[in-house]
């Protein structure tokens, strides 16, 4: 009866791993819902029919397929994502993606295929996991510049970082679990580069196909980046400009009737003392005084906000302060009231019609200030302390998000919600790239464990104020989180009952007899498949010592083997769940299971029949 219960606990186990799969792929229920469901499914059946031995102890109890919410890897990615979202906040890598966008303007495939195999080379020599934190903000920041969806480019930065992993003993944890179950085997130490020839051939064929065709099978996606970050549909808002002795345009003077310092903006009018300049502007030089009136889109005036030396800086200053002058925001609103651009339209009956805007006292009331005015029925040639306001113009307004929040109770705007625009506080750059720093050099040198550092350094975002808590929390991915603690059950259930040693077991005696690198492959296969639903360090270390008991067995060097564990454990291209930098893109790149199965498979087989045909000649195995 033992062997029964046994069998059924493990088919049962299968069945309901095929069954999740099929309910990810079909995308016909939420992620969330599925992997709730499949994680009660396990508790209810063992349950009632506990798993025993032939002691009659239990082997699995219930409460176990609960491990996965306090897994490491849960913590690990919700700690780096809100990191990852402190960076953003506080445009962090503002200055490296400014300069790369003019290369990218021209290239873009040419600067991310650049910056892609940067980070593939990089992970040869440290653990993947920090690198593509590394790479993520700089990634999603540049997309966003170039109009380019992230989706293209997060899962192949994810799977060359995984590719560059094979090649070197230290490439990935994986690699170090499976050197030292050799070493325990009785094979001795695996070198540095013992199987850098095989890797960097698998690099360079699964690296052709990541870069050549995987972005053709991934959808474009709008990003939860650059959701929150883009905004408007083409329309133009009025904003006026005024040259202090120290605003950036002072001095600059016209080139063929353009300001190159005002890229994808029109100027209107240049009004100096009673003389008005229109367009084109020849032989005008801006200085001090001068009022410009330019017309631009919200998206577009958000990233000028963005800039170190932004040319609308007064008018920061003043929303974040609530009146004009360079005083300090207070305490309080530094940490509940980040700066927000957002879309009021003038309400029918409101008092602001019929007055300019410095007449109605809008600022002085709701401490927000009107950076710029939009009218459908006309173009606006005026300066904006001229234009009179109508029902229906459309006020693009800027201030923290409680004093605006406080000014919706004034029922003279009506504020779109949906054009809520977050500006990050570039103050706090420094500070949050050094956080950042610090995090990552602690997990790639082993100070800390990459739980504890990324942990650490997400109180740190938010302690030192570079995110508020609102803002953490929303960087923590409930899709994320469920998907991890279901694979962790299912990867649980699958381990306890021996179920992927019966499928290991079975491979080598279907396939004994028919040649040593018939075997190899298959195993290969197996594994690959494997650590796509278990964790490639789990399977690593199940299949090290059955890889090593096949090839002595077969009377060969079991040295093969064992590189086909390596390299097949780190084939996890197939499930978000297979490795960590999988589950890091995930958001960011706004991606769907079925999004890693069809860029992921084609890949999983293509390394596998490369590592088929190359090994066994290679080797020399038979």
């Amino acid at each position: 009866m033992p062997d029964a219960a046994f069998d059924l606990h493990m088919w049962v186990t299968f069945a309901l791993i095929g069954v999740a799969i099929v309910a990810y792929i079909t995308e016909r229920w939420p992620l969330e819902m599925v992997s709730t469901s499949v994680i009660t499914a396990l508790m209810v059946f063992f349950h009632f029919l506990p798993f025993k031995n032939a002691q009659g102890e239990v082997l699995l109890r219930p409460d176990e397929f609960l491990s996965g919410f306090a897994n490491p890897a849960v913590i690990t990615i919700m700690a780096l994502l809100v990191i990852g979202q402190g960076l953003y906040q506080t445009s962090a890598f503002e200055v490296p993606t400014r300069r790369l966008t003019g290369f990218g303007a021209r290239y873009p495939w040419l600067t991310f295929i650049i910056i892609v195999l940067t980070a593939a080379a990089i992970s040869a020599f440290m653990n993947n996991t920090p690198v593509v934190v590394i790479f993520i903000p700089i990634i999603a920041t540049l997309t966003l510049r170039l109009r380019f969806s992230p989706s293209k480019i997060l899962i192949p930065l994810s799977f060359l970082t995984i590719l560059g992993g094979m090649t070197t003993v230290i490439g990935s944890s994986t690699n170090l679990l499976v050197a030292d179950s050799a070493a325990r085997s009785g094979l001795g130490s695996i070198g540095f580069f013992d199987f850098f020839i095989p890797g960097i051939v698998l690099f360079a064929v699964g690296g052709l196909y990541v870069l050549l065709i995987a972005p053709r099978l991934l959808r474009a996606r709008q990003s939860m980046i650059s959701s929150i970050a883009e905004g408007g549909d083409g329309r133009q808002f009025i904003v006026q400009i005024e040259i202090a002795p120290d605003h950036p345009l002072n001095g600059k003077a016209a080139i063929s009737g353009l300001f190159p310092s005002l890229k994808e903006m029109t100027i209107r009018l240049i009004q100096r003392g009673e003389h008005a300049y229109l367009p084109p502007f020849e032989d005008v030089t801006l200085q001090t005084g001068d009022v410009i009136v330019l017309a631009a889109t919200r998206s577009v005036l958000a990233e000028a906000l963005k800039a170190k030396n932004s040319i609308l800086a007064s008018d920061l200053t003043a929303a974040r302060t609530g009146h004009d002058g360079d005083a300090e925001p207070s305490a309080r609103e530094r940490g509940s009231g980040e700066i927000v651009l957002v879309e009021a339209v003038v309400a029918p009956g409101s008092r602001l019609i019929g007055r300019a805007i410095e007449q109605t006292g809008f600022r002085a009331q709701t401490g927000c200030i009107v950076l710029g005015i939009q009218r459908r029925s006309r173009m606006l040639r005026s300066r904006l302390d001229k234009i009179l306001v109508e029902a229906g113009d459309v006020l693009l307004i800027m201030g923290s998000r409680d004093r605006l929040h406080r000014s919706r109770r004034d029922h003279d705007i009506l504020v779109l919600e949906a054009s809520v625009t977050e500006l990050p506080d570039a103050r706090l750059a420094n500070r949050a790239l050094a956080i950042f720093v610090a995090t990552v050099s602690a997990a790639a040198s082993g100070v800390l464990p990459i739980v504890v550092a990324a942990l650490t350094g997400s109180v740190l975002m938010v302690g030192a104020g570079c995110m508020n808590v609102r803002q953490a929390c929303r960087a923590f991915d409930f899709r994320i989180y469920m998907l991890i603690a279901a694979g962790a059950a299912m990867a649980l259930a699958l381990e306890k009952t021996s179920g992927a040693y019966f499928l290991a077991h079975h491979v080598v005696t279907t396939f004994d007899g028919a040649g040593v690198s018939v075997v190899l492959s298959a195993l290969f296969l197996l594994i690959a498949i494997l650590t796509n639903l278990l964790s490639n360090q789990a399977t690593a270390l199940l299949f090290t010592p059955i890889a090593i008991g096949v090839a002595r067995t077969a009377n060969v060097d079991p040295h093969p083997f064992v590189y086909a564990v390596i390299f097949a454990a780190n084939c996890c291209f197939a499930t978000p769940i297979g490795y960590q930098t999988n589950l890091l893109v995930m958001g960011p790149g706004h991606y769907r299971f079925s999004d890693f199965l069809r860029a992921g498979v084609p890949l999983v087989l293509l390394i596998w029949l490369t590592f088929s045909v190359f090994a066994p000649w290679y080797y020399g195995l038979a």
